[in-house]
Formats: structure tokens, sequence, C-alpha cells
């Protein structure tokens, strides 16, 4: 009998940075960081021209696992579990194999899913899509056509990451950056000006904001965000429209075939300066399986809020910065980072000088008595940039309760991973405990969202961008 050809070849390992600064073979075959659980694993892919290096690789280690397929996979998706409130888990069972083996016979009610999309599912076979898996995330493969939208067909609190076409490099953050950053951390303190202008902040206009992106105005007609859906594009829009009445100059920046773009956005410097600050958000949404609406109310219409009531006080105070600062609305965050990560790269391949990057993501949900908060990531991102983030609420919003949170990850990761300084903010020192993540009932307005909390969070990421790029006021 014929020894079985392996077409392809996998290491699954816990990340440690040294693998890939101590082992070539590893360090051409990257193809990105997921989360497992508390567990951060690296993917690795070889060719076979490669299988050397494959071979080469003592799989003993704890945690490591060497996968070899007897077919050659197409697109590469991860899926992963969130971390959620104990309150939630009722609702997370989960079995990989047999959503798998479920998928084919799913129905395709969602409009923006074509015929192909459909003979996609029909040819899901589970003994050919399933690579690796734990309890808390898998590896998987699907077709092209299916990879893009399986997010379409997870349940509530999982989520898929789409990997890379090829593999990609491992860029650790300089420590010249991080001294820039931790001299500002160094030296920060309690500005008066500052505090006049975040606390210029507008509430009014956050409901009105918010409203409008989840259709809950009966005016906007957008029901979905959903990357592929009409209403994301009449978002991306609406967002150019309303950054540049603020003074900045926007661009809607494609990244992918049919997903609504990015909205990138930038106040230049008045000064003479090749700096860049960056606060994010997405602006894409996710609903409940099998329904159309997907509203986004907290994920991440509350982000996104924040930097138009963070972009309405620049204009009204007259802020004029000394490094250049980008708002940036990202699309394709649901399929797995996807905007932000072709911008990050399109950033790094030019060199361009990242100083800083924040990215706000769900900020507004608060459960029944428990404080205001602000999480901050506990696995990916810049501690020093968490520091400066912890200052700034400790100085301008200290009703805030600041404490890690393993919710993971958001469009920071994608500067994080290209070797920018960068962390995330997040609504709870803990889990997600918000029972409409991912869900068609994501509304404004509805119990336990909280807009002081949102407005107290945009004022920590207002903070952080007016003492980190300097600034000035001018009428």
């Amino acid at each position: 009998m014929l020894p079985t050809l392996s077409l392809g070849l996998f290491l699954v390992l816990p990340f440690h940075s040294q693998y890939l600064q101590s082992n070539s073979c590893l360090e051409s075959s990257f193809y990105g960081n997921h989360r497992d659980g508390q567990i951060l694993r690296a993917v690795f892919k070889f060719s076979s021209e490669r299988r050397s290096c494959f071979d080469s690789f003592d799989s003993a280690t704890a945690g490591s696992y060497k996968i070899e397929t007897s077919y050659e996979p197409q697109r590469l998706v991860w899926l992963e579990a969130e971390e959620i409130d104990d309150s939630l888990k009722e609702h997370n069972l989960f079995d990989i194999e047999s959503w798998l083996s479920s998928l084919h016979s799913r129905s395709t009610e969602a409009w923006y899913i074509n015929d192909q999309h459909q003979q996609s599912l029909q040819e899901i076979q589970g003994d050919k899509n399933l690579i690796w898996a734990s309890d808390t995330a898998a590896l998987i493969s699907l077709s092209p056509e299916l990879a893009r939208i399986v997010d379409l067909y997870l349940p509530q609190f999982w989520k898929s990451t789409l990997l890379p076409f090829a593999p990609i490099k491992h860029i650790p953050v300089p420590p010249s950056t991080v001294h820039y950053v931790q001299q500002i951390v160094s030296n920060f303190a309690f500005d008066p000006v500052v505090a006049s202008i975040v606390n210029n902040i507008s509430l009014a206009q956050m409901h009105s904001d918010i409203r409008f992106l989840t259709g809950e105005d009966g005016v906007s007609g957008i029901t979905s965000r959903h990357s592929f859906a009409s209403g994301a594009l009449i978002a991306a829009h609406w967002l150019k429209d309303r950054f540049e009445e603020t003074g900045a100059k926007c661009h809607l920046k494609p990244f992918l075939a049919g997903f609504s773009p990015n909205v990138i956005c930038r106040y230049e410097a008045a000064t003479d300066s090749d700096s860049i600050v960056i606060l994010g958000a997405h602006y894409d949404s996710r609903g409940t399986l099998g329904f159309l609406r997907a509203p986004g109310g907290d994920d991440d219409g509350s982000g996104t809020t924040s930097l138009l009531s963070i972009a309405r006080t620049i204009a009204r105070k007259g802020v004029k910065f000394h490094s250049n600062v980008e708002l940036c609305a990202f699309a394709g965050e649901e399929q797995g980072l996807l905007g932000s990560k072709a911008y990050a790269r399109q950033l790094r391949e030019e060199n361009v000088n990242v100083t800083l990057m924040i990215q706000a993501d769900m900020l507004a949900y608060r459960a029944y008595q428990e404080p205001r908060q602000l999480g901050l990531p506990d696995l990916i991102g810049s501690p020093v940039a968490m520091d400066l983030v912890t200052k700034a609420a400790a100085i301008y919003s200290p009703e805030l309760q600041v404490g890690l949170t393993p919710a993971c990850c958001s469009d920071h990761q994608s500067f994080h991973e290209q070797g920018y300084v960068a962390t995330q903010v997040f609504e709870r020192a803990g889990p997600i405990a918000d029972p409409m993540y991912h869900n068609s009932g994501d509304l404004s307005d509805r119990e336990g969202y909280d807009f002081d909390q949102l407005r107290s969070i945009a004022k920590v990421q207002f903070a952080a961008l007016l003492h980190t790029a300097g600034y000035e006021l001018r009428k």
C-alpha cells in the first residue's frame, strides 16, 4: 500500500516570540496569533517543499500540535469562543464537528448570499474541513466564498478570523517607540485645558449619532451594517461626511472586493511632524444567526459614536494637533479584523511613524448594579499604552473602574502585530456581559445601554490623544 501523501502541514503552538526569533523555519511559515481561551496560539503552515522544517520540530512541548492532512486545505479560518460572563454561558454550547456537519443543510435566506455560496455550503465535509480543535477554538478549512461569510452561521458567542493568504512577518514593537510613549506616561499630569476640552463632549449628540447608525431614528434606513450589507455603505458615506464637517480630510479606502470600505480621516499637524496618533473603532456589525437585522448599537456603534463625539469636539473647541491625528472607522472587523489589518499593513510597508493606536470597541453596556468601568486587554496589546489610558482615566474620568478584560481582540491587534504601540478600551473590567452581543437586539434604547459610561470612556480616549499628539487651540 502506498503511503498517504500529506498535503497540509500545520503547527499550532502556544505563542512565544523567541520561537520566531530563533527559528527561521517558523519565522517564514507564520500565519498569526489567535486566541484559544486564556492561551494565545501561533499557527504555522508549511508547504510540501518545506517538509524538513515541519519534521524538525519537536511536538513534545506541552500545548504543541503537529497536524498533517491528506487534502489540500482551502481558505484557513480560526474560530474561537468569546470570553463571556457566567450569566451568559448557558447560551454558549457549541460542538464544532456537529456544526460543520450541519452547515451544508442550512438555508441561505440572507439576501447577500448568492448561488455560489449555497454551493459552498453543500460541499462541506467535516472530515475535510476540521484541521485542529480544542474546547474553545478551532482551525478549519473552507472554500474562499464561504470563509468570507462564515460569521453569519456562527452562534452568538463564537467569532471567526480569516487567516492570511500567505505567511506574515512577526514585528515586535521597537524599544524606541515604547520609550517615547513611556516618557508621555511619566510626565502625564492634569491639564485644565484638556479637561475643559474633553468635558465638552456632547451627550445629546451621542444619542443622535448612534440612533442614525442603528436605524433607530427611522431616517437613516439602516437595518444592518454587516460588511456586505448596503447599510454599511450608507454608514460609511455618512461617517465620511460627518468627519469632514469637523475639518478632517477623509478617504473611503477599499481593502477587499465586496466589503464596505474603511473610513480614514486625518487632521493634519499644525507643526512639522511625520508622526501619527490613531483612534479607531469598527462600524460593521453582526446580528442574530438567521436574521438580517444587525443594528450593532454597542458592537461597535458605541466605539464609532465615541470617534464622532471626539471629532465634533475638535471642531467646536478649535483644537489643532502637533502630530498628525487619524480617526479610523474600520470595516471587516467581524470577519477577523480585515479592514484594520489591510490598513496597518499598508502603514508598515510605507514605514509610517505611528506613535500610538487606541481602539474603541463596545463601550456602552453596563450590567445591573455594576459600577461604570473601562476594560483593557489582558493578552494582546502594549503595556505602555495601557498605562497611558489608565492614567488618563484616573485624571479625567475617575468615575470609571479600570481593570483587565479577556474580551479579545479588536482592531488594535492589527497595529500591534505590525510593531506599533496599541491597546483597546472596552466597557467592562471582565468578560463580555452584554446579552445583546452579536444579536439583532443590539440597540441603544434598551436596559443597560449607558451613555454616561460611553461619554466617560470617550473622554479618556480624547485625553490620551491630546496628551500624546500635543495640541493648541485656535478659533
